[in-house]
């Protein structure tokens, strides 16, 4: 059957949406994907719920493709918003054809031939069997080890949309792992909404520690890193299995959020100022440690007096990137019906954050003028031609940014290949490197 269908897909969000958006498109294989939503017969938004900003940009995205789709096409809004709006989205947005949530992902071939919405009340994990199609990249996957979480931190709604932690079993991921190398896949990020709980439904104790230990077996692995820790649930033993790793970079992503006492307190994080700088140390000792970490700006509780203990943190700490949220005051969380901090005070804080943040990026990237880093090629780069862009294996793909190639070497150039490259210097943000040689 010729792929006379054509198909447009947005996936909003993050990397667990992606995930999701590629299992969809492994159901959907019989369509042309294409670029040009005007063209396509069938359209699909994979919606993000998390907060306000997320919320606006998923409706305006949808409500965008509305006014340029062609007749007859099909809308649909699957995803974490849909899921969590789902009465009032039905109601109040007639544009859409098929509505679905976080349940039915491999059921979207099934909705569409019969244009039916549908809710299942479970929350959809992928695992080894889901044929999902990997986008963007000839050797690096995002594997979802878990969904749902056991928190309950007082300004994140996604357990009241993805329930109770879940996770996979071990020997699906390494069998998902095992099938993604012989599709010639070589490097891997590890996700969920909390990393480091991984396994305690299933009452392992060190889940993520075995979950290393399985994919450091795997052969054709040659890179990997985890994202998302969670604070409470890392440990110190957790922190030396992945600086000793020879396969899993030693990358630490853990969300702080905050890190007064008192502001901790009110974000019901469970873990207070001592320990979290007591973990952070502990990973900045590793050798050639990368980390990153995300704050919010204005929650509920944070007082002048906090907020400049945070800044003097972030300042001194230097973490090689950091995001800063704005607080979003979310339905359905504890702070909720807190009392709220004005949101010119919220954007204020946000923008001083923002601006620590980056001079922490570029004493970050400073600091990797003259050193010798692995690296992958991605591509020519997109703001300067005849440059290279590339990725240090060290570093998350697409949110840490990239190091451009004005130096081959005369090496033969391949995309998703390794190589050990100098980086010589920085320009503005920008690091360039030259190549030295590939590595096998």
């Amino acid at each position: 059957m010729p792929n006379s269908k054509k198909l447009h897909l947005v996936s909003l969000g993050c990397t667990k949406n992606l995930v999701d958006s590629e299992v969809m498109l492994g159901r959907l294989k019989e369509y042309e994907i294409t670029d040009d939503n005007t063209q396509a017969d069938v359209i699909i938004v994979n919606t993000c719920g998390f907060i306000d900003a997320a919320k606006e940009e998923s409706i305006n995205t949808v409500l965008n493709l509305h006014e340029e789709r062609k007749e007859n096409s099909i809308l649909v809004m699957s995803g974490c918003l849909s899921e969590r709006y789902k009465e009032e989205l039905q109601k109040d947005m007639p544009e859409i054809d098929i509505f679905t949530g976080v349940g039915d992902y491999e059921k979207i071939d099934e909705l569409i031939s019969s244009k039916q919405s549908t809710f299942t009340p479970e929350v959809y994990l992928a695992t080894e069997t889901s044929g999902r199609v990997i986008t963007g990249s000839n050797y690096h996957a995002y594997i979802k080890i878990a969904e749902g979480c056991n928190q309950a931190c007082s300004f994140c709604a996604i357990p009241s949309f993805k329930g109770k932690l879940h996770s996979r079993s071990l020997s699906s991921i390494v069998k998902e792992v095992e099938m993604l190398v012989k599709d010639g896949f070589s490097d891997f990020s590890f996700i969920s909404q909390d990393s480091s709980s991984y396994g305690r439904d299933m009452e392992l104790k060190d889940g993520l520690i075995d979950l290393i230990h399985a994919v450091e077996e795997v052969e054709g692995v040659k890179s990997a890193r985890i994202l998302y820790l969670y604070p409470s649930t890392t440990t110190f033993t957790l922190i030396d299995a992945i600086a000793n790793s020879q396969v899993f970079q030693t990358y630490y992503d853990m969300p702080i959020q905050h890190i007064d006492d008192a502001v901790l307190k009110s974000m019901k994080r469970g873990f207070g100022e001592e320990k979290t700088i007591a973990l952070l140390e502990y990973m900045k000792s590793k050798p050639n440690a990368f980390l990153r970490t995300s704050v919010i700006a204005g929650h509920p509780g944070e007082s002048q007096e906090s907020f400049e203990k945070l800044c003097n943190f972030m300042k001194a700490f230097k973490f090689d990137r950091f995001n800063t949220f704005h607080y979003s005051n979310e339905e359905t969380t504890t702070a909720y019906t807190m009392e709220q901090i004005p949101q010119e005070v919220i954007d204020e804080r946000a923008e001083l954050l923002g601006k620590i943040a980056e001079e922490s990026t570029l004493n970050s990237l400073q600091n990797m003028v003259g050193k010798t880093v692995t690296l992958v090629i991605d591509g020519e780069s997109d703001e300067h031609e005849y440059l290279l862009s590339a990725r240090p294996l060290i570093w998350a793909v697409d949110i840490d940014g990239e190091i451009l190639i004005n130096d081959t070497s005369d090496l033969p150039v391949e995309y998703g290949k390794r190589y050990e490259a100098k980086i010589t210097e920085l320009v503005g943000n920008q690091l360039l490197a030259t190549l030295l040689k590939v590595v096998d």
